[in-house]
């Protein structure tokens, strides 16, 4: 007799999403982003073992992404923002998220901060689960805000299944970086998945959907051109490994400074005697030329001029 079909429906916290892709893009030795659709295929592996069945009856029926995110003006007065912007919202579409994004406020004090966006998802949440009756919704959060979510959606005899991370490193400027699930979360949850030991640990036997749980290695940038010698590198700046240039994006602490023949990344861990959200698309750097484990030239200790 066939099985009968696992719905399972997924949603992203954004914001907490971006913090993790952080941590394993430059906190992690992996040094890679996570894969919208590889995180999907680990999702109905993962469901299928819980549920013990069989993988090609879990399916993911529905998908939300939630996050706050600047308005037009400020997003084009940010370099490559709005693009990159676009960039995600291509890559969440063809994976069929729906995203939803309100946008960020600005305090008195002048900091950015993200309004309403964690009751909306609560409340998409359990709407979706009544009306499509999910077997299983997956929150990719560690916050204990969802819990009277979880406890509502269990009403409905919908399990929900955490994926959370718990993290801590120091950045290259001193900054300590960490995260802890909400243990009021865990304990309201029917399956409790604590990313960061399943991944380390499944990384460590070379397991093959933790593999694709990561970007891939892109073949983006080019070689030198032809002719590549000591006068090119000095007329654009580069000399014994430090250099200077104009900065030309800048994008959720990262950006790009324009550096031919290929711009180079940075990261605000990378930043010195100033603040990273204090750069503009335009300032004048200097910094120091070095190799990623890929090989490709970046940027580091980059200070403005």
């Amino acid at each position: 007799m066939q099985e009968k079909l696992v719905r399972i429906g997924v949603f992203y916290d954004g914001n907490y999403f971006l913090q993790v892709s952080n941590y394993y893009a430059y906190g992690h030795q992996r040094k890679r982003r996570i894969s919208i659709s590889g995180l999907h295929e680990f999702i109905r592996e993962q469901v299928a073992e819980e549920e013990d069945v069989d993988p090609r009856f879990c399916r993911i029926v529905d998908a939300h992404y939630f996050r706050g995110r600047l308005n037009a003006y400020e997003a084009s007065q940010r370099g490559d923002t709005l693009y990159w912007d676009r960039v995600f919202d291509d890559i969440l579409m063809s994976e069929g998220v729906t995203t939803h994004y309100l946008p960020v406020r600005t305090t008195p004090e002048g900091y950015k901060q993200e309004r309403g966006i964690d009751v909306w998802l609560a409340l998409e949440a359990f709407e979706q689960a009544f009306y499509k009756r999910f077997d299983v919704l997956v929150l990719i959060s560690s916050d204990g805000d969802y819990v009277p979510m979880v406890r509502k959606v269990n009403t409905l005899g919908t399990r929900v299944m955490a994926l959370t991370w718990e993290f801590e490193y120091t950045t290259d400027n001193g900054q300590r970086m960490t995260t802890r699930p909400s243990q009021d979360l865990l304990a309201e949850v029917t399956y409790p998945m604590a990313m960061h030991g399943i991944i380390d640990q499944r990384i460590a036997q070379n397991d093959a959907t933790i593999q694709r749980l990561f970007v891939q290695p892109d073949q983006k940038r080019n070689a030198a051109p032809q002719g590549h010698d000591e006068d090119y590198e000095e007329s654009h700046g580069n000399v014994d490994g430090h250099g200077e240039g104009e900065i030309m994006s800048l994008k959720n602490g990262y950006g790009f400074i324009k550096f031919p023949p290929n711009n180079l990344f940075f990261h605000f861990t990378n930043v010195i005697d100033t603040d990273f959200n204090e750069l503009h698309v335009g300032d004048r750097v200097e910094f120091e030329i070095e190799k990623d484990d890929e090989g490709n030239d970046v940027a580091k200790s980059v200070k403005l001029l």
